[in-house]
Protein backbone atom coordinates (compact mmCIF):
# COMPACT_ATOMS: atom_id res chain seq x y z
CA UNK A 1 0.00 0.00 0.00
CA UNK A 2 1.48 3.04 -0.65
CA UNK A 3 2.13 5.47 1.95
CA UNK A 4 -0.58 8.34 2.53
CA UNK A 5 1.00 10.29 5.41
CA UNK A 6 4.86 11.58 5.20
CA UNK A 7 6.64 13.47 7.65
CA UNK A 8 9.57 13.41 10.21
CA UNK A 9 9.59 13.03 13.80
CA UNK A 10 12.14 14.30 16.24
CA UNK A 11 14.80 13.24 13.93
CA UNK A 12 13.70 10.30 11.58
CA UNK A 13 11.24 10.49 8.55
CA UNK A 14 8.40 8.73 8.63
CA UNK A 15 6.16 7.07 5.58
CA UNK A 16 3.00 5.18 7.02
CA UNK A 17 -0.03 3.66 5.73
CA UNK A 18 -1.35 3.64 9.38
CA UNK A 19 -5.27 4.89 9.60
CA UNK A 20 -5.35 8.82 8.90
CA UNK A 21 -7.53 9.11 11.61
CA UNK A 22 -6.13 7.46 14.26
CA UNK A 23 -5.04 10.28 16.78
CA UNK A 24 -1.49 10.76 16.77
CA UNK A 25 -1.21 9.78 20.49
CA UNK A 26 -2.07 6.13 19.89
CA UNK A 27 0.44 6.34 17.35
CA UNK A 28 3.31 7.38 19.18
CA UNK A 29 2.52 5.27 22.27
CA UNK A 30 1.13 1.62 20.48
CA UNK A 31 3.06 1.88 17.04
CA UNK A 32 6.20 3.96 17.42
CA UNK A 33 6.39 2.42 21.26
CA UNK A 34 7.74 6.08 22.24
CA UNK A 35 6.10 6.87 25.70
CA UNK A 36 7.14 9.70 27.13
CA UNK A 37 4.51 11.47 25.70
CA UNK A 38 1.28 10.14 28.07
CA UNK A 39 -1.97 9.15 28.05
CA UNK A 40 -4.20 11.36 30.89
CA UNK A 41 -7.33 12.46 29.91
CA UNK A 42 -7.34 11.63 26.43
CA UNK A 43 -9.91 15.08 25.94
CA UNK A 44 -7.10 17.96 25.73
CA UNK A 45 -7.55 19.15 29.39
CA UNK A 46 -4.67 17.35 31.19
CA UNK A 47 -1.46 18.36 28.90
CA UNK A 48 0.15 14.84 29.66
CA UNK A 49 0.62 14.44 25.54
CA UNK A 50 1.95 17.78 24.74
CA UNK A 51 3.77 17.52 21.02
CA UNK A 52 4.75 20.27 18.75
CA UNK A 53 3.91 20.82 15.57
CA UNK A 54 6.72 22.10 13.14
CA UNK A 55 4.72 23.63 9.94
CA UNK A 56 6.66 24.73 6.72
CA UNK A 57 5.42 28.23 5.88
CA UNK A 58 8.03 30.78 3.44
CA UNK A 59 10.50 28.67 3.44
CA UNK A 60 10.47 28.91 7.63
CA UNK A 61 9.42 25.80 9.83
CA UNK A 62 7.09 27.48 13.06
CA UNK A 63 6.54 25.21 16.14
CA UNK A 64 3.09 25.24 17.68
CA UNK A 65 2.68 23.15 21.21
CA UNK A 66 -0.88 20.75 20.37
CA UNK A 67 -1.87 18.06 22.37
CA UNK A 68 -1.78 14.70 20.83
CA UNK A 69 -4.75 13.29 22.06
CA UNK A 70 -6.93 15.39 19.71
CA UNK A 71 -4.74 15.14 16.58
CA UNK A 72 -5.89 12.45 13.89
CA UNK A 73 -2.12 11.12 12.03
CA UNK A 74 -2.78 11.99 8.95
CA UNK A 75 -2.62 15.98 9.46
CA UNK A 76 1.18 15.23 9.93
CA UNK A 77 1.62 14.97 6.26
CA UNK A 78 4.19 17.37 5.66
CA UNK A 79 5.09 18.32 9.07
CA UNK A 80 7.28 17.90 11.80
CA UNK A 81 6.61 15.70 15.08
CA UNK A 82 8.63 16.92 18.30
CA UNK A 83 8.02 14.56 21.34
CA UNK A 84 9.88 14.87 24.42
CA UNK A 85 12.18 12.19 23.37
CA UNK A 86 12.77 14.25 20.38
CA UNK A 87 14.26 17.07 23.33
CA UNK A 88 16.62 15.14 24.80
CA UNK A 89 20.56 15.70 24.40
CA UNK A 90 23.77 15.01 26.31
CA UNK A 91 22.92 16.99 29.43
CA UNK A 92 19.60 18.78 30.59
CA UNK A 93 18.14 21.51 28.54
CA UNK A 94 18.10 24.81 30.37
CA UNK A 95 13.71 23.98 30.99
CA UNK A 96 14.63 20.06 32.00
CA UNK A 97 17.39 21.43 34.40
CA UNK A 98 15.17 24.55 35.65
CA UNK A 99 12.63 22.10 36.55
CA UNK A 100 15.03 19.43 38.32
CA UNK A 101 16.54 22.51 40.20
CA UNK A 102 13.39 23.95 41.38
CA UNK A 103 11.80 20.34 42.53
CA UNK A 104 9.20 20.85 39.84
CA UNK A 105 8.00 17.23 39.21
CA UNK A 106 7.20 14.53 41.79
CA UNK A 107 5.43 10.95 39.63
CA UNK A 108 6.50 12.60 36.71
CA UNK A 109 3.67 12.17 34.56
CA UNK A 110 2.57 15.35 33.52
CA UNK A 111 6.61 16.96 33.41
CA UNK A 112 7.10 15.42 29.29
CA UNK A 113 4.33 17.81 28.44
CA UNK A 114 5.44 20.42 30.27
CA UNK A 115 9.16 20.46 28.87
CA UNK A 116 7.38 20.04 25.23
CA UNK A 117 5.48 23.11 26.11
CA UNK A 118 7.96 25.65 27.59
CA UNK A 119 10.22 24.39 25.21
CA UNK A 120 8.07 25.89 22.81
CA UNK A 121 7.65 28.73 24.46
CA UNK A 122 11.70 29.13 24.47
CA UNK A 123 11.35 28.91 20.37
CA UNK A 124 8.70 31.56 19.83
CA UNK A 125 10.12 34.33 22.23
CA UNK A 126 13.52 33.77 22.38
CA UNK A 127 15.30 35.97 25.22
CA UNK A 128 11.64 38.14 25.21
CA UNK A 129 9.96 35.58 26.57
CA UNK A 130 8.45 36.50 30.56
CA UNK A 131 6.25 35.07 32.70
CA UNK A 132 3.15 35.76 31.30
CA UNK A 133 4.32 33.59 28.79
CA UNK A 134 5.23 30.78 30.99
CA UNK A 135 2.14 31.16 32.36
CA UNK A 136 0.36 30.47 28.63
CA UNK A 137 2.53 27.51 28.34
CA UNK A 138 1.55 26.15 31.11
CA UNK A 139 -2.18 26.54 30.97
CA UNK A 140 -2.64 23.43 29.67
CA UNK A 141 -1.19 21.19 31.76
CA UNK A 142 -2.37 19.73 34.78
CA UNK A 143 0.20 18.71 37.41
CA UNK A 144 -1.74 17.95 41.38
CA UNK A 145 1.51 16.69 43.19
CA UNK A 146 3.77 19.27 42.25
CA UNK A 147 1.33 22.10 42.33
CA UNK A 148 2.43 25.34 40.42
CA UNK A 149 4.46 27.46 42.68
CA UNK A 150 7.44 25.05 42.27
CA UNK A 151 6.96 24.96 38.21
CA UNK A 152 6.30 29.17 37.91
CA UNK A 153 9.88 28.99 39.73
CA UNK A 154 10.95 26.83 36.73
CA UNK A 155 9.85 29.54 34.48
CA UNK A 156 11.49 31.86 36.12
CA UNK A 157 15.17 30.45 35.33
CA UNK A 158 14.25 29.25 32.05
CA UNK A 159 13.75 33.32 31.71
CA UNK A 160 16.86 33.62 32.90
CA UNK A 161 18.43 31.37 30.76
CA UNK A 162 16.83 32.95 27.46
CA UNK A 163 18.48 35.81 28.09
CA UNK A 164 21.46 35.09 25.99
CA UNK A 165 18.91 34.39 22.80
CA UNK A 166 17.84 36.76 20.29
CA UNK A 167 15.17 39.09 21.00
CA UNK A 168 12.91 41.30 19.70
CA UNK A 169 10.64 41.32 16.32
CA UNK A 170 12.93 38.28 14.61
CA UNK A 171 11.43 35.51 12.84
CA UNK A 172 11.16 31.94 15.41
CA UNK A 173 13.95 30.28 13.05
CA UNK A 174 16.29 32.96 15.01
CA UNK A 175 15.76 31.90 18.30
CA UNK A 176 16.11 27.97 17.39
CA UNK A 177 19.47 28.86 15.76
CA UNK A 178 20.51 30.57 18.68
CA UNK A 179 19.16 28.01 20.72
CA UNK A 180 21.00 24.97 19.11
CA UNK A 181 24.83 26.74 18.73
CA UNK A 182 23.81 26.99 22.81
CA UNK A 183 23.08 23.67 23.14
CA UNK A 184 19.93 23.87 23.96
CA UNK A 185 17.93 22.42 21.25
CA UNK A 186 19.29 19.23 19.12
CA UNK A 187 21.13 20.33 15.66
CA UNK A 188 18.54 18.09 13.71
CA UNK A 189 16.28 21.35 14.18
CA UNK A 190 18.08 23.55 11.35
CA UNK A 191 17.76 20.64 9.02
CA UNK A 192 14.25 20.48 8.98
CA UNK A 193 13.71 23.47 6.55
CA UNK A 194 14.87 21.42 3.65
CA UNK A 195 13.52 18.22 5.03
CA UNK A 196 9.72 19.40 5.06
CA UNK A 197 10.44 21.26 1.67
CA UNK A 198 11.09 17.75 0.07
CA UNK A 199 7.83 16.27 0.87
CA UNK A 200 5.33 15.95 -1.68
CA UNK A 201 2.20 18.20 -0.97
CA UNK A 202 -0.94 15.48 -0.04
CA UNK A 203 -2.70 15.86 -2.84
CA UNK A 204 0.31 14.23 -5.00
CA UNK A 205 0.56 11.59 -2.53
CA UNK A 206 -2.14 9.16 -2.73
CA UNK A 207 -4.79 11.32 -1.60
CA UNK A 208 -8.18 8.97 -2.07
CA UNK A 209 -11.45 9.91 -4.03
CA UNK A 210 -13.77 8.10 -1.50
CA UNK A 211 -16.02 10.04 -0.08
CA UNK A 212 -15.84 10.75 3.34
CA UNK A 213 -17.69 9.44 6.29
CA UNK A 214 -16.12 12.47 8.65
CA UNK A 215 -14.79 15.51 8.00
CA UNK A 216 -11.88 16.31 10.71
CA UNK A 217 -10.87 20.11 11.62
CA UNK A 218 -9.09 20.59 14.70
CA UNK A 219 -11.05 17.38 15.72
CA UNK A 220 -11.11 19.31 19.81
CA UNK A 221 -14.56 18.28 20.37
CA UNK A 222 -14.87 15.25 17.63
CA UNK A 223 -12.17 13.61 18.73
CA UNK A 224 -13.36 14.25 22.92
CA UNK A 225 -16.79 12.18 21.54
CA UNK A 226 -15.87 9.48 19.08
CA UNK A 227 -12.20 9.31 19.17
CA UNK A 228 -12.07 5.14 19.28
CA UNK A 229 -14.39 5.41 16.04
CA UNK A 230 -12.63 7.67 13.60
CA UNK A 231 -9.48 5.65 12.97
CA UNK A 232 -11.97 2.63 11.69
CA UNK A 233 -13.76 5.26 8.99
CA UNK A 234 -13.03 7.07 6.18
CA UNK A 235 -12.15 11.19 7.19
CA UNK A 236 -11.10 13.68 5.14
CA UNK A 237 -8.30 15.62 7.04
CA UNK A 238 -9.66 19.51 6.22
CA UNK A 239 -6.52 20.68 7.87
CA UNK A 240 -4.51 19.84 4.87
CA UNK A 241 -5.99 22.50 3.01
CA UNK A 242 -4.26 25.71 3.62
CA UNK A 243 -5.79 27.74 1.48
CA UNK A 244 -9.05 27.62 3.87
CA UNK A 245 -6.91 29.47 6.73
CA UNK A 246 -5.63 33.14 7.39
CA UNK A 247 -7.67 36.45 7.57
CA UNK A 248 -7.29 39.06 4.84
CA UNK A 249 -9.21 42.36 4.09
CA UNK A 250 -11.51 42.88 0.79
CA UNK A 251 -14.12 45.52 0.18
CA UNK A 252 -14.56 46.67 3.60
CA UNK A 253 -14.86 43.25 4.91
CA UNK A 254 -12.59 40.97 6.89
CA UNK A 255 -12.42 37.32 5.50
CA UNK A 256 -11.62 34.34 7.40
CA UNK A 257 -10.60 30.73 6.48
CA UNK A 258 -12.85 28.41 8.04
CA UNK A 259 -9.23 26.43 9.03
CA UNK A 260 -8.12 29.69 11.33
CA UNK A 261 -6.94 28.11 14.55
CA UNK A 262 -8.42 30.54 17.55
CA UNK A 263 -4.89 31.53 18.21
CA UNK A 264 -4.22 32.76 15.29
CA UNK A 265 -7.36 34.50 14.74
CA UNK A 266 -7.00 35.99 17.85
CA UNK A 267 -3.21 37.21 16.72
CA UNK A 268 -4.30 38.58 13.27
CA UNK A 269 -3.71 42.41 13.34
CA UNK A 270 -6.75 43.16 10.63
CA UNK A 271 -9.23 40.95 13.55
CA UNK A 272 -7.29 43.39 16.64
CA UNK A 273 -8.45 46.31 14.32
CA UNK A 274 -12.21 44.84 14.14
CA UNK A 275 -11.98 43.29 17.44
CA UNK A 276 -9.97 45.46 19.80
CA UNK A 277 -10.17 43.02 22.68
CA UNK A 278 -9.98 39.87 21.30
CA UNK A 279 -6.80 38.63 23.05
CA UNK A 280 -8.55 39.23 26.52
CA UNK A 281 -11.33 37.71 25.10
CA UNK A 282 -9.38 34.21 23.97
CA UNK A 283 -7.71 34.39 27.26
CA UNK A 284 -11.15 32.90 28.88
CA UNK A 285 -10.96 30.43 26.29
CA UNK A 286 -9.46 26.97 26.66
CA UNK A 287 -5.67 26.75 26.73
CA UNK A 288 -3.20 27.99 24.44
CA UNK A 289 -2.59 23.71 22.89
CA UNK A 290 -6.46 23.75 22.41
CA UNK A 291 -6.63 27.59 20.89
CA UNK A 292 -3.71 26.05 18.94
CA UNK A 293 -6.09 23.72 17.06
CA UNK A 294 -9.78 24.84 17.52
CA UNK A 295 -10.94 25.84 14.76
CA UNK A 296 -13.28 28.69 13.81
CA UNK A 297 -15.29 27.03 11.42
CA UNK A 298 -15.25 23.36 13.21
CA UNK A 299 -16.73 25.27 16.36
CA UNK A 300 -19.12 27.58 14.62
CA UNK A 301 -20.30 23.89 12.53
CA UNK A 302 -19.98 22.07 16.09
CA UNK A 303 -23.22 24.00 16.79
CA UNK A 304 -23.02 24.31 20.43
CA UNK A 305 -25.75 26.89 22.05
CA UNK A 306 -22.48 28.09 24.19
CA UNK A 307 -19.80 27.83 22.09
CA UNK A 308 -17.42 30.74 22.70
CA UNK A 309 -16.18 31.88 19.44
CA UNK A 310 -19.67 31.21 17.55
CA UNK A 311 -21.36 33.58 19.94
CA UNK A 312 -18.56 36.45 19.19
CA UNK A 313 -19.09 36.10 15.53
CA UNK A 314 -22.65 35.87 15.63
CA UNK A 315 -22.72 39.27 17.26
CA UNK A 316 -20.21 40.43 14.22
CA UNK A 317 -22.90 40.21 12.09
CA UNK A 318 -20.89 37.24 9.92
CA UNK A 319 -21.88 35.76 7.08
CA UNK A 320 -20.51 31.74 5.81
CA UNK A 321 -19.42 30.40 2.76
CA UNK A 322 -20.14 26.96 2.65
CA UNK A 323 -19.17 24.73 -0.70
CA UNK A 324 -19.88 21.76 -2.29
CA UNK A 325 -17.73 20.35 -4.83
CA UNK A 326 -17.46 23.43 -7.56
CA UNK A 327 -20.90 25.44 -6.10
CA UNK A 328 -20.49 27.80 -3.32
CA UNK A 329 -23.25 29.74 -1.35
CA UNK A 330 -23.74 32.61 1.24
CA UNK A 331 -25.77 32.30 4.64
CA UNK A 332 -26.55 34.81 6.84
CA UNK A 333 -24.77 33.25 10.40
CA UNK A 334 -28.00 33.87 11.95
CA UNK A 335 -29.78 31.47 9.85
CA UNK A 336 -27.30 28.87 9.89
CA UNK A 337 -28.86 27.34 12.75
CA UNK A 338 -32.25 25.59 12.66
CA UNK A 339 -32.59 23.36 15.37
CA UNK A 340 -30.18 22.02 18.36
CA UNK A 341 -27.23 20.85 16.58
CA UNK A 342 -29.23 21.20 13.37
CA UNK A 343 -27.88 23.04 10.54
CA UNK A 344 -28.85 24.92 7.03
CA UNK A 345 -26.21 22.76 5.04
CA UNK A 346 -26.18 19.33 3.43
CA UNK A 347 -24.04 16.76 5.13
CA UNK A 348 -21.61 16.96 1.85
CA UNK A 349 -21.08 20.49 2.43
CA UNK A 350 -18.44 22.44 4.38
CA UNK A 351 -17.98 25.98 5.81
CA UNK A 352 -15.21 27.55 3.65
CA UNK A 353 -15.14 31.24 4.91
CA UNK A 354 -16.68 33.40 7.48
CA UNK A 355 -17.23 36.97 6.56
CA UNK A 356 -17.99 40.00 8.80
CA UNK A 357 -17.87 43.75 8.23
CA UNK A 358 -14.90 45.95 9.79
CA UNK A 359 -15.26 47.69 12.50
CA UNK A 360 -15.35 51.53 11.50
CA UNK A 361 -14.99 54.65 14.30
CA UNK A 362 -18.46 54.74 16.01
CA UNK A 363 -18.91 50.90 15.71
CA UNK A 364 -17.76 48.64 19.34
CA UNK A 365 -17.48 45.27 20.25
CA UNK A 366 -17.56 43.92 23.24
CA UNK A 367 -17.50 39.72 24.50
CA UNK A 368 -18.76 38.51 28.11
CA UNK A 369 -18.57 35.47 29.69
CA UNK A 370 -19.31 33.81 32.67
CA UNK A 371 -18.40 30.53 33.77
CA UNK A 372 -17.89 28.47 37.22
CA UNK A 373 -14.08 28.99 36.39
CA UNK A 374 -12.97 32.31 35.20
CA UNK A 375 -10.32 30.19 32.57
CA UNK A 376 -10.33 27.27 30.52
CA UNK A 377 -14.55 26.21 31.20
CA UNK A 378 -17.57 25.90 29.40
CA UNK A 379 -19.50 29.15 29.57
CA UNK A 380 -22.94 29.05 31.76
CA UNK A 381 -24.38 32.29 29.54
CA UNK A 382 -21.88 34.24 27.45
CA UNK A 383 -22.39 37.34 25.21
CA UNK A 384 -21.75 39.25 22.38
CA UNK A 385 -22.27 42.95 21.17
CA UNK A 386 -21.67 44.72 17.79
CA UNK A 387 -23.31 48.31 18.00
CA UNK A 388 -22.63 51.29 15.27
CA UNK A 389 -23.71 54.77 17.22
CA UNK A 390 -23.94 57.98 15.47
CA UNK A 391 -24.79 60.87 17.16
CA UNK A 392 -26.40 59.40 20.20
CA UNK A 393 -28.85 56.87 18.03
CA UNK A 394 -28.35 53.38 17.21
CA UNK A 395 -27.27 52.80 13.62
CA UNK A 396 -26.69 49.04 13.27
CA UNK A 397 -27.00 46.17 16.42
CA UNK A 398 -25.90 42.95 16.30
CA UNK A 399 -26.50 40.97 20.03
CA UNK A 400 -26.25 37.35 20.52
CA UNK A 401 -26.28 35.08 23.79
CA UNK A 402 -25.19 31.57 24.57
CA UNK A 403 -27.17 29.30 27.19
CA UNK A 404 -30.46 30.18 26.97
CA UNK A 405 -31.79 28.54 23.57
CA UNK A 406 -31.66 25.18 21.94
CA UNK A 407 -29.27 27.22 19.08
CA UNK A 408 -26.47 29.84 19.33
CA UNK A 409 -29.16 32.66 19.41
CA UNK A 410 -29.47 35.86 17.59
CA UNK A 411 -31.17 38.66 19.47
CA UNK A 412 -33.79 39.50 16.56
CA UNK A 413 -36.00 40.97 18.21
CA UNK A 414 -33.84 42.71 20.79
CA UNK A 415 -31.46 44.40 18.03
CA UNK A 416 -35.51 45.19 16.14
CA UNK A 417 -36.10 47.32 19.18
CA UNK A 418 -32.77 48.98 19.91
CA UNK A 419 -32.40 50.12 15.25
CA UNK A 420 -33.05 53.38 15.38
CA UNK A 421 -33.41 54.50 19.11
CA UNK A 422 -31.42 57.06 21.03
CA UNK A 423 -28.79 55.46 23.65
CA UNK A 424 -30.28 55.83 26.86
CA UNK A 425 -31.03 53.84 30.22
CA UNK A 426 -34.96 53.81 29.33
CA UNK A 427 -33.90 52.40 25.74
CA UNK A 428 -31.90 49.93 27.34
CA UNK A 429 -34.53 49.20 30.28
CA UNK A 430 -37.42 47.88 27.81
CA UNK A 431 -34.69 46.39 25.33
CA UNK A 432 -33.98 43.94 28.37
CA UNK A 433 -37.50 43.04 28.76
CA UNK A 434 -37.99 42.15 25.19
CA UNK A 435 -34.63 39.78 25.46
CA UNK A 436 -35.95 38.30 28.62
CA UNK A 437 -39.49 36.95 26.58
CA UNK A 438 -36.66 36.38 23.23
CA UNK A 439 -34.73 33.69 25.52
CA UNK A 440 -36.00 30.03 26.40
CA UNK A 441 -33.39 29.11 28.79
CA UNK A 442 -33.50 25.56 30.98
CA UNK A 443 -32.09 24.48 34.05
CA UNK A 444 -28.93 22.02 33.47
CA UNK A 445 -25.91 21.50 35.05
CA UNK A 446 -24.53 24.70 34.19
CA UNK A 447 -27.04 26.62 36.50
CA UNK A 448 -31.29 27.57 36.73
CA UNK A 449 -33.34 28.57 33.70
CA UNK A 450 -34.11 31.48 36.33
CA UNK A 451 -30.25 32.12 36.81
CA UNK A 452 -29.32 32.20 33.14
CA UNK A 453 -32.24 34.80 32.95
CA UNK A 454 -30.70 36.65 35.60
CA UNK A 455 -26.82 36.60 34.00
CA UNK A 456 -28.45 37.17 30.38
CA UNK A 457 -29.41 40.05 31.71
CA UNK A 458 -26.63 41.41 33.44
CA UNK A 459 -24.07 40.62 30.89
CA UNK A 460 -26.51 42.99 28.44
CA UNK A 461 -25.93 45.49 30.79
CA UNK A 462 -22.36 45.00 31.19
CA UNK A 463 -21.83 45.47 27.35
CA UNK A 464 -23.37 48.87 27.48
CA UNK A 465 -21.32 50.44 31.06
CA UNK A 466 -18.12 48.63 29.30
CA UNK A 467 -19.08 50.46 25.57
CA UNK A 468 -20.74 53.43 26.55
CA UNK A 469 -19.75 54.88 30.32
CA UNK A 470 -20.85 57.70 29.82
CA UNK A 471 -24.54 56.68 29.38
CA UNK A 472 -24.23 54.32 31.08
CA UNK A 473 -21.83 54.99 33.99
CA UNK A 474 -21.21 51.39 36.34
CA UNK A 475 -22.53 52.87 39.49
CA UNK A 476 -25.95 54.46 38.58
CA UNK A 477 -26.43 50.97 36.84
CA UNK A 478 -25.75 49.03 40.30
CA UNK A 479 -28.31 51.37 41.70
CA UNK A 480 -31.06 51.45 39.02
CA UNK A 481 -31.14 48.22 36.41
CA UNK A 482 -29.73 45.90 38.32
CA UNK A 483 -32.36 46.21 41.55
Amino acid sequence: MTPHCHFYLNDREVKTTRPRGLLVLDYLRHHQRMTGTKEGCKEGDCGACGVLIGTLTDGEVRYEAVTACLMPLGELHGKHLVTVEGLNLPALSPVQESIVEEGASQCGFCTPGIVVSLTGAMMAKGSDINQADVKTALSGHLCRCTGYASLLRAGERMIDAAKTLSGGDVAQREHIKTMVAQKMLPAYFLEMPTKLAGILPWQQNGSTKTSPVKFIAGGTDLYVQQGESLPDQQVEILNLYPEMRGVRSENGEIRVGALTSFESFAADPLVQQAIPEIKEYMYLIASLQIRNRATLGGNIVNASPIGDMTILLLAMGSRLILKKGNERRSLPMREFYTGYKQLAKSSDEIVTEIIFPATDRNTRVNYEKVSKRECLDISNVTSGLRITVDQGIIDAVSLSVGGVAPIPLFMTNTCNFLLGKMLKTEVLAEALMIAQAEIAPISDIRGSAHYKRILTRQLIIAHFCKLFPEQFPLEEMLAGLLE
